[in-house]
């Protein structure tokens, strides 16, 4: 794998270590200008995922999968068509899709169409209140479902450390697989937070490889700064 820029570097001292062989660097909840509330333009996502070495990201815009399907294989990584998906109960993130999930569907709902098309149902910050995060009474019930894949337990916006230990514990408790991602709406924000995990080919393995890796990252979530510059507009919304 690359290794990152000392710029990157500055800003994620982690990016400075080693990766060992075969494995990769893996950014499971990402945004981009198609998330509507994210300004990072496809050129400034090449120049972030080169500086900071990531080998996967999985691009999880709101409510849309469109971004992540005209950047695959634009980038130097590997591009993971995801959504983050608003269920009437919170967010539910989809990994592995191949089409676009509709909001305001029920939590059950949300995860069951994941699943049928062979997706990874993913809980991103799960006990931020900050955030839009599923309801407690709503991941017991998937849980109990057997409808969780994973669960984020490192969300780089999280401030408050003891939250993400909250979703490290549930994880533990539960026996779901543990996540972590930069949660990036700006592109500074890349290499915050992921997960070194083997190489995988598809969501299979990837659920393999994810049970054996390593949750890296710290919390970064500084103020946007201000740029001069025209963001396409794109529709976050695909019928």
């Amino acid at each position: 794998m690359p290794a990152a820029s000392a710029v990157a570097v500055e800003r994620h001292r982690h990016l400075a270590d080693t990766v060992r062989d075969g494995w990769w660097r893996v950014d499971l909840h990402c945004h981009t200008m198609w998330s509507g509330d994210s300004t990072t333009t496809p050129e400034e996502l090449s120049v972030a995922i080169d500086e900071c070495g990531l080998d996967v990201v999985c691009i999880t815009d709101h409510q849309s999968i469109a971004g992540a399907q005209h950047l695959h294989g634009t980038v130097a990584a590997e591009v993971v068509v995801g959504e983050e998906i608003r269920s009437s109960a919170g967010e539910i993130i989809g990994l592995f899709l191949t089409e676009r999930v509709p909001p305001q569907m029920s939590a059950l709902e949300t995860a069951a169409a994941i699943r049928d098309q062979g997706g990874v149902v993913y809980i991103p910050h799960p006990f931020d209140p900050m955030r839009a995060h599923l309801r407690p009474d709503a991941l017991d019930d998937l849980v109990a479902a057997g409808l969780v894949d994973a669960i984020e337990v490192l969300n780089a916006k999280t401030s408050l450390a003891h939250l993400n230990a909250r979703a490290r514990d549930y994880a533990l408790r539960h026996g779901l697989l543990a996540g972590a991602g930069s949660d990036a709406h700006v592109p500074e924000a890349f290499g915050a937070a992921y997960v070194e995990m083997p190489a995988f080919g598809d969501a299979m393995s990837f659920l393999d490889a994810l049970g054996a890796g390593a949750v890296v990252g710290h919390h970064w979530d500084q103020a946007r700064p201000w740029r001069a510059k025209v963001v396409p507009s794109v529709s976050s919304l695909e019928p």
